[in-house]
């Protein structure tokens, strides 16, 4: 029995594909992106539209799926915290491996990254999420030169590009201001 749904939107039926190595299959199709999309400040928004469009190619070991996905993006500035939405596009490729097919059992570590293949059915969902994470920025910016906020008050320094606080005066010379006022040789008299 398969772990995977074959109903799942991310879930692929291969039997069509056929394993004559060189038979080839297109597809074009919307799929609502799975949870958890992307990373704390910019992601897919959970059953957002996912364009996805793949070939499948029958190869000796499996099937190899290659293709884009195309998605919205929500998140904010690391900055200034402003909302951002933007569009990303991302190329996938990988190699899913007939599940009958066995590897030399000295390449363990190689089998566990392995995709494979349950039943003729194939699950992008792992590919999908690799390819979106890391295609995202590490630190999204509403701007490229994105100024940020003030670090005394919060302002955001775009919208006021002028913005400054007076020097803070050091608590330890704090004292010394009063004899400044005390020697000003305009209040001197001869």
């Amino acid at each position: 029995m398969t772990s995977l749904d074959p109903r799942a939107p991310l879930v692929l039926d291969t039997r069509e594909l056929g394993r004559r190595p060189g038979s080839q299959l297109e597809m074009v199709r919307t799929v609502p992106a799975p949870a958890e999309l992307g990373i704390e400040v910019l992601h897919v928004p959970e059953g957002s539209p996912v364009e996805l469009d793949l070939r499948l190619e029958a190869v000796m070991e499996g099937v190899l799926v290659s293709g884009s996905a195309t998605a919205e993006l929500d998140g904010e500035c690391a900055r200034c915290l402003e909302p951002i939405e933007d569009e990303i596009s991302v190329r996938l490729q990988e190699l899913f491996v007939y599940d009958d097919v066995r590897h030399d059992s000295s390449d363990t570590d190689l089998e566990d990254e392995t995709s494979r293949l349950e039943d003729d059915l194939l699950d992008l969902e792992p590919l999908l999420r690799d390819a979106v994470v890391l295609a995202l920025p590490f630190q999204p910016l509403c701007e490229e030169d994105c100024p940020g906020l003030c670090v005394e008050c919060g302002a955001r320094l775009a919208d006021d590009p002028e913005h400054g606080h007076e020097e803070p005066i050091d608590p330890r010379w704090a004292g010394l201001q009063g004899l400044e006022t005390l020697q000003d040789p305009s209040t001197t008299t001869d």
